[in-house]
């Protein structure tokens, strides 16, 4: 999804020792001039671009992964959703190495697949054995697809392993799945205390998040079956004692889409999308806790059914100070003596936030940074919606690691239609960013 429709025009009084009088000055430049002293890293490369229309098979870069060849670390591969588009596949030169469509529409007036994000699973146990998997919330069909991960197999590394009979994860019928309330954001995770694998998926436009075990089927398939679901807020008691909920369409909650598991504390760290970050079990038992909010948080807003957007009131300044609405993909960077990071695009002023995965540091934030221009044909990261970490060597491309961020906006682009696309960034750049 990309950033909020909220204008984000509010003002903010500071008070000054230097004036008589308090100064007014917009929040969205305050904003911006906080952005605008985060250190910069570049991308080494990015994929080639994707276009949302006919003409591009309505491709549109959301959601990477990076997939680790042990055995040839210099051979590793980033999976990444383009939603009608499919998935792609690429070598750590970002060129293209395999396409895949989503699947067709059930009927003729149904909604057509559409892959939304995607996380892996490694060492899942099938009925052909162990694999590394592949998993994408299929928002389209409201199911999740399986592709099997083997590097040197003829005519592509991934293959479909989904159960056919998978059932949806949150529609009773296709009359609902067709409303498109549907699987959304995706988070993998295994229990190290029983072996067993899971999913944890939100639900687009409502506040709930699923939790699925993964479980083997007949001829190497692979299907699930719900555990258990949890709804977040969707409303807020702010100081002042009044009631808020961010302004959105009718009938709209505020959904969740970026999602990651620390597997060293079974942790979920969930973005929902116009209020902050959220800390909860991957179990889904327990109480969440808000760990940041964003900066709009509290804001008052009227939706204009005529423009679709929403028109802000005052700031109450009851917000966060580091990420703006939305906030988007979330990523784990660990390192090796248990320090690290969990990563969220700030998708409202085009930067990434830092917190600390320690539970003992309470995840406090540790600063941040903004994949920027390389030069005048490889652009930065703007309004990212997905990004994925992997701190491991990936051959002499990537000797100290890999970050992968979508781009919603790549540049140059060609006129009128909308231009997506995946950066890479090595890691080492970013934890230079991160240690200053």
């Amino acid at each position: 999804m990309n950033r909020s429709t909220i204008v984000r025009s509010a003002v903010v009084t500071v008070a000054t020792a230097l004036a008589a009088a308090a100064l007014v000055v917009p929040a969205e430049a305050q904003h911006r001039a906080s952005a605008d002293t985060l250190p910069l890293v570049t991308p080494r490369a990015e994929t080639p671009v994707l276009h949302d229309d006919d003409e591009g098979g309505n491709a549109d870069a959301d959601d990477p992964a990076i997939w680790r060849n042990a055995a040839v670390p210099g051979r590793s591969l980033v999976v990444a959703t383009a939603k009608e588009g499919g998935l792609r596949v690429y070598d750590l030169d970002a060129r293209l190495v395999q396409s895949i469509a989503a699947p067709p529409a059930a009927g003729e007036d149904d909604a057509p697949g559409r892959f939304n994000n995607v996380d892996l699973v490694h060492g899942l146990r099938l009925s052909s054995g162990k694999a590394d998997l592949a998993v994408t919330s299929d928002r389209g069909h409201d199911r999740l697809r399986f592709y099997r991960i083997d590097r040197d197999q003829a005519g592509g590394p991934l293959t479909d392993v989904t159960d056919p009979a998978a059932p949806p994860v949150f529609s009773q019928d296709q009359a609902e799945i067709n409303d498109q309330r549907t699987a959304y954001g995706l988070a993998t995770w295994t229990d190290p205390a029983t072996g067993k694998s899971y999913a944890l998926v939100s639900r687009r436009e409502r506040t709930s998040i699923a939790l699925l075990e993964l479980l083997p089927a007949a001829d190497g398939k692979v299907t699930y079956r719900k555990v258990r679901t949890l709804d977040l807020p969707a409303s807020f008691r702010l100081p002042d004692g009044t009631s808020w909920s961010p302004c959105g369409e009718p009938g709209e909650l505020p959904q969740v889409e970026g999602m990651v598991v620390d597997p060293a504390n079974g942790m979920l760290y969930a973005g929902q999308e116009d209020i902050g970050v959220w800390r909860m079990r991957a179990d889904l038992t327990g109480t969440p806790k808000l760990i940041d909010k964003v900066r709009e948080y509290g804001v008052p807003g009227v939706y204009d059914e005529e423009t679709e957007e929403c028109t802000p009131g005052t700031d109450p300044g009851f917000g966060g100070t580091k990420v703006s609405a939305d906030v988007e993909g979330l990523t784990l960077l660990t390192e090796s003596d248990g320090d690290g990071y969990i990563l969220a695009s700030s998708q409202g002023d085009d930067t990434f936030a830092a917190y600390d995965r320690e539970l003992e540091d309470a995840n406090e934030y540790e600063g941040g940074f903004r994949v920027t221009a390389a030069n005048d044909t490889l652009d930065g990261s703007e309004e990212c919606d997905g990004a994925a970490v992997l701190n491991a060597p990936l051959g002499s491309k990537y000797p100290n690691g890999l970050l992968v961020v979508q781009d919603g906006h790549d540049a140059p682009g060609d006129g009128e239609r909308d231009a997506t696309n995946f950066k890479f960034v090595d890691l080492g750049k970013v934890m230079d960013a991160l240690d200053n």
